[in-house]
């Protein structure tokens, strides 16, 4: 069948009914994963990528999102258009049907989308069950059609508004304040996806601009992204930050046994392994049958290189898979007409045709590129060389740290100050700068759910460090016992063992100058490096110490930031000429039990800020950017945010 008959036969006949909406009210985070911060940025997510169907389907070149005033989305393409004629078997305008049918939609058509985007389909219909109100208007065939709803309910019939030459969808909408913890966009977050789905899907515009926003020329903040080389791209620019042993980027795109595969890696001279993975736009962060392709791939071939070459001789100990992705920077993108997911989150691949098609590719890519550069290879394959030492001397050292029994107390730090219940979700542990603060908050806590960690100084940047030297760290050695947690088991020797963790509360309690942001950094970056998996649960914390204090007689109140302590001072003048005495705490120490009790640690009135990763491959380029080596993107990154910091020298 050619694209012509195939873009006639797009019609309302293509639009497929699979089941109803009842539900998604009723239980959103079962559709959107959760009712916060990543539920919210979801519903942008279901929106944009409809228009990135269109624009797989070649239907789509221009993807335009804004964030309006009022804080409502809007998202624009140039595509088809929403079919808007009847549907024979809803008995209304397929239009309506896709916004207000729970898996509805062309994606369900073979004949209208080979692949699709997203991991269950309910897109759109799914964003207008969740939206107090959503208005699309669709440009198709010369006409201009609208319709509007309130929670998913149509306000009325598809209705003709005007004519146009143009075609395309607009869909505008308002997160429902009733449903959602927080109905404020990030700018950052969307971004970062947007430009992530640009290198996923070269040769597509997307931008988005924040209408709440303005720049010094009075003109809204906009970000704008293309890409014409694609996960070449994205690699270079995940990998800016570091320093590559290679001269470029080894690059495939390509189709095997009928999967299209696009692979792009490079090594560097980090310690890291940095492997993203995707199935149609969507991050597989738990893995899969494509991530198991590519390993299976890169492991044979480059074994196989280094045999051959006489280059592993001299290596006395086994050489592991592991060793191959030390320093290594990958993204692998496959694109599967119907996608089997598993796993935890619904984000593992489990297509077992994929393995032979990755692995393949990868073998052939890697084959050619290997031969054809002997001076890379030889780099490459010394550092494996170099990372299987290194694994050597860290497992060693690793053992040093692993606890045998976490629950009777043997091998606990000495500087823990250890709580008396021990069931691990009702406990909580806060790592604490310095002994004097530490001293504070044993004095302040609870001790029966509460432990307190002090740390000396700051701890190693484990962003530059060999393994060894990790697990060599004192202060690291004294985190991994204290939370009980331990590296490698029976499947992975990296991965992390949490069935003996003791708490499901790690809070990170640090002074509000550089050099408390500077150990919470350190701290981050020790976590997603080692400890990612505490990252996903939930397990990870930052506390909240307030910045002031100030006094007038006996009322005395408490502010976290600058404006709150403005506003508070005119409050408490009332009017009248008075002197409020203003205390500004620089440090924890500066604190009594009682306050950092009252303020920080009691449940009742704390606030914590829960650490998430909304992105991976985002978070992995500002880690590496903020404690790698090279100096000009951190500098640039440090100017041009500091505006953000509420910290004092």
């Amino acid at each position: 069948m050619t694209e012509e008959n195939q873009n006639k036969q797009y019609s309302a006949d293509n639009i497929q009914v699979l089941e109803g909406l009842e539900a998604v009210r009723k239980r959103p985070a079962m559709y959107i994963g959760d009712i916060g911060i990543k539920g919210l940025h979801h519903l942008v997510y279901e929106v944009v990528d409809n228009s990135i169907d269109e624009a797989l389907a070649g239907h789509c070149s221009h993807i335009d999102c804004f964030i309006n005033e009022d804080n409502s989305i809007t998202v624009k393409d140039n595509g088809r258009g929403i079919p808007t004629g009847m549907h024979e078997k809803e008995g209304k305008s397929a239009l309506e049907v896709v916004m207000t049918v729970l898996h509805a939609g062309g994606k369900f058509d073979k004949g209208s989308y080979k692949v699709s985007g997203g991991l269950h389909g309910v897109g759109v219909s799914c964003v207008n069950a969740l939206s107090s109100k959503l208005r699309v208007e669709v440009h198709r065939e010369g006409n201009i059609f609208e319709q509007e709803y309130q929670m998913g309910v149509p306000d009325y019939e598809v209705r003709k508004i005007g004519d146009t030459d143009k075609t395309g969808t607009y869909v505008t909408f308002h997160p429902d304040s009733s449903i959602f913890q927080d109905t404020v966009y990030h700018f950052d977050i969307l971004v970062a996806r947007l430009r992530e789905l640009a290198y996923l899907n070269k040769g597509i515009h997307l931008s988005i601009t924040d209408k709440r926003r303005t720049n010094e020329e009075g003109e809204f903040i906009k970000e704008e992204f293309y890409s014409e080389g694609g996960l070449k791209e994205f690699v270079a620019f995940l990998d800016g930050t570091r320093e590559s042993i290679l001269d470029d980027v080894i690059y495939i795109d390509g189709e095997k046994d009928g999967v299209p595969v696009e692979v792009a890696m490079v090594y560097n001279s980090s310690y890291t392994e940095n492997v993203f993975s995707y199935v149609n736009n969507i991050n597989t962060h738990e893995g899969g049958t494509h991530l198991s392709g590519f390993r299976r791939g890169l492991t044979r071939t480059l074994k196989k290189y280094a045999d051959q070459s006489g280059l592993l001789k001299k290596v006395k100990f086994e050489i592991s898979g592991d060793d191959f992705r030390e320093g290594l920077t990958a993204v692998i993108s496959v694109k599967v007409m119907e996608p089997q997911f598993e796993g935890q989150t619904k984000t593992k691949l489990g297509n077992k045709e994929v393995i032979s098609a990755v692995s393949k590719s990868v073998s052939d890519m890697l084959t050619f590129y290997l031969e054809e550069n002997p001076e890379q290879a030889k780099k490459i394959v010394q550092k494996v060389i170099l990372a299987a030492t290194a694994r050597n001397a860290a497992t060693k050292a690793r053992e040093l740290v692993q606890r045998k029994n976490v629950l009777s107390g043997s091998g606990l730090p000495g500087k823990l100050s250890d709580c008396s219940e021990k069931d691990p979700a009702k406990c909580e542990i806060f790592l604490v700068e310095g002994d004097s603060a530490g001293g504070t908050a044993k004095q302040g806590r609870d001790r029966h759910f509460q432990a307190i960690l002090p740390l000396r100084g700051k701890i190693l940047n484990v962003e530059k460090a060999m393994q060894h030297k990790v697990f060599e760290n004192e202060e690291i050695k004294n985190m991994f016992k204290a939370l009980g947690v331990s590296i490698g088991t029976e499947d992975d020797e990296r991965a992390l063992n949490m069935d003996n963790l003791r708490y499901h509360k790690v809070v990170l309690l640090m002074d509000a100058d550089i050099d408390g942001s500077h150990i919470a950094t350190l701290l981050l970056t020790f976590f997603f490096r080692f400890l990612k998996p505490l990252i996903e649960n939930g397990f990870v914390y930052i506390a909240t110490p307030p910045l002031y204090l100030l006094k007038k007689g006996k009322d005395q109140r408490y502010c976290w930031n600058e404006d709150q302590r403005d506003l508070m001072i005119e409050e408490m003048k009332g009017g009248k000429d008075v002197n409020v005495v203003i205390q500004r705490y620089k440090g924890l120490g500066e604190m009594n039990a009682s306050q950092l009790w009252d303020t920080t640690m009691n449940p009742e009135h704390r606030t914590l800020k829960q650490v998430s990763i909304d992105n991976a491959a985002e978070a992995d380029r500002v880690f590496s950017m903020l404690m790698g080596d090279e100096v000009p993107p951190r500098r640039e990154f440090i100017e041009a945010n500091a505006k953000y910091a509420n910290i004092d020298a």
